[in-house]
């Protein structure tokens, strides 16, 4: 019922436009009533955006679930990934919502404040994870902000292109442009620390079938590594 309504309202609204279409209308298309309408959208401009409470209550369980080690630019990178893979779920619907997000006042408004709801929600992880830092919150909101900005502008260029080409790989090429300005870069070896004895490393091989998934050749090679033999 809930996509039924989804899909009356955008109907409508590319037909007669969104301010001349009621609820009235919608429901009536849809064949359902007021009451099922507003059980599952407060107003007219919530059945727009329909999925971003969903994806905002991913996207904090996801971060909530962070390991303690986890790279904190990375993870609220990869959090703000999980936006854009909503959109690319739908690529039509997406390209119909922004094009009219664009002609409506009112509902360019209500996107704002949705991206701002994601921006606090990354950079309150932020916060907490750099907590005691000099800085720490300032960090993190600058943070959360250019995040939430990389992220934008590859989506906003994909969604101006009407949905075509690969949209993850704008966007994980901006969101790099966050992770090189302020992710804690890989260790790099001191030229005083000694170099690795050759004959005391590991070399395993395992034959895992084609097709096999990653979990069962993860095993695989565990089983390899505990069965070695010792010297």
């Amino acid at each position: 019922m809930r996509d039924a309504l989804v899909a009356a309202a955008f109907q409508l609204f590319l037909e007669r436009g969104y301010e001349q279409t009621t609820v009235d209308e919608i429901v009536a298309l849809a064949g359902v009533g007021r009451r099922s309408f507003f059980r599952y959208f407060p107003s007219k401009e919530d059945v727009v955006f329909p999925d971003h409470e969903r994806c905002l209550a991913d996207m904090t369980a996801y971060l909530a679930d962070s390991p303690e080690d986890a790279e904190p630019v990375g993870r609220v990178c990869a959090a703000a990934r999980m936006v854009l893979l909503m959109y690319a779920e739908n690529p039509a619907f997406s390209v119909q919502r922004y094009r009219l997000t664009k002609k409506v006042p009112g509902l360019r408004a209500s996107e704002l404040s949705v991206v701002w709801r994601y921006e606090r929600a990354l950079a309150a992880y932020l916060r907490g994870r750099f907590a005691g830092r000099p800085d720490g919150t300032l960090r993190a909101d600058v943070i959360a902000a250019a995040v939430v900005a990389a992220h934008n502008n590859a989506l906003r260029s994909w969604l101006r292109s009407d949905g075509q080409g690969d949209a993850t790989t704008a966007v994980d090429h901006a969101l790099d442009y966050v992770k090189a300005a302020f992710g804690t870069p890989p260790a790099v070896p001191r030229r005083d620390d000694p170099a690795p004895d050759p004959e005391s490393e590991d070399v395993v091989v395992v034959v895992s079938r084609r097709g096999a998934p990653m979990w069962r050749v993860v095993q695989e090679i565990e089983s390899a590594l505990s069965t070695r033999p010792e010297n």
